[in-house]
């Protein structure tokens, strides 16, 4: 639509088993929209079934209706989570209030499929406000009095005995996880058996691999994307190079169907 211009960060690897059960990711980075009178910018109605589509506002304000009643406004930092299920008809546009005003817009919506036992279930709608998602510091075990390296978001999954705000009907990973400290080396835990995925919304990072990260390592800048294999480790090791680096750091245990 007119109003989300997005690319397909996932490009040939989406739909296929090394994401599950991620199936695609759109990101739409930073862009300015003017004031606008009349019908606000974005899409139209249209079906989906079978998955669940997540939608992150970075920037800006995005507003979603449905055939079911759901009628929703998500500002920055928010998350819609929509199981469409045995089958939804929505739309997606800019807020009023956006479209008025005017702004910046940052966002991405990433698509998770459902297990085949749950490709029918009743369609649902969870709105997932920036105050209710639960923030995990890092690293986990650092020494009383020092500062943390990071902060991870926890929209999905868990870490730390923390449980992310959505409700999934598979184990899902997804975490929005701020960097802020050029320099400095964070061990992020992630679920050995889970696949994982790291997108670098803004700044640079190394993947460090091996033992204490003295391996390969792998740079990733803004908009990269990486697959990753953990190899049986439950550790993902990174060295921030920029300042206020942001990550997306999901995935999943694999659907294998």
């Amino acid at each position: 639509g007119d109003g989300f211009h997005v690319y397909p960060v996932f490009a040939d690897l989406a739909f296929k088993e090394d994401l599950s059960p991620l199936l695609m990711f759109d990101y739409g980075a930073p862009k300015n929209f003017t004031s606008k009178v009349g019908q606000p910018r974005g899409v139209g109605t249209h079906p989906h079934r079978g998955f669940e589509t997540v939608t992150i506002a970075f920037q800006g304000e995005i507003e979603h209706g449905d055939n079911k009643g759901n009628n929703d406004v998500i500002g920055p930092m928010d998350v819609q989570w929509m199981t469409a299920g045995r089958g939804i008809i929505h739309e997606e546009y800019h807020s009023k209030k956006f479209t008025r005003e005017g702004g910046t817009l940052e966002m991405c919506q990433l698509w998770v499929n459902l297990p085949k036992k749950h490709k029918m279930t009743k369609p649902r709608y969870q709105a997932l406000l920036k105050e209710k998602i639960p923030i995990v510091e890092l690293p986990l075990k650092r020494e009383e009095g020092t500062d943390p390296l990071g902060t991870v978001r926890l929209i999905a999954g868990e870490m730390d005995e923390v449980k992310g705000a959505a409700k999934t009907f598979s184990p899902v990973q997804m975490w929005d996880v701020m960097l802020p400290h050029a320099g400095a080396e964070v061990d992020i835990p992630f679920p050995a058996d889970h696949n994982c995925i790291v997108f670098v919304r803004r700044g640079a990072i190394q993947v460090m691999s091996g033992e204490e990260g003295k391996g390969k390592k792998s740079a990733l800048g803004p908009q990269d994307v990486a697959v990753m294999h953990l190899d049986g480790s439950d550790v993902l090791r990174v060295r921030v190079e920029k300042p206020d680096t942001s990550l997306l750091i999901m995935g999943g245990e694999p659907l294998n169907e």
